[in-house]
């Protein structure tokens, strides 16, 4: 079943933002699912399973970031970047 999940913000409260690490954590959980997973910052909007791409949006502490997903497993997909972005 195709899920559609509301683009969800949240902000960036761990002290290094999305640096590499976090970048990293982040793509390689997004690429866990089968759905089309964007994260938007400064209006620019890229593909959340790339750490180049999520490294680029240049996200630092106390930014607003936003997540969208479309495709099987959606919301579980989000859920898990909120978690990601969470633990920072």
């Amino acid at each position: 079943m195709i899920e559609h999940t509301l683009p969800v913000t949240l902000k960036l409260t761990g002290k290094a933002g999305l640096d590499p690490r976090v970048a990293a954590e982040f793509a390689m959980v997004a690429s866990r699912f089968d759905s089309d997973i964007t994260v938007a910052c400064h209006g620019r909007t890229v593909n959340a399973k790339s750490v180049a791409q999520v490294m680029a949006l240049g996200a630092v502490h106390d930014d607003l970031v936003e997540l969208h997903a479309d495709g099987e497993h959606a919301q579980q997909a989000v859920n898990a970047l909120i978690a990601v972005i969470q633990k920072g």
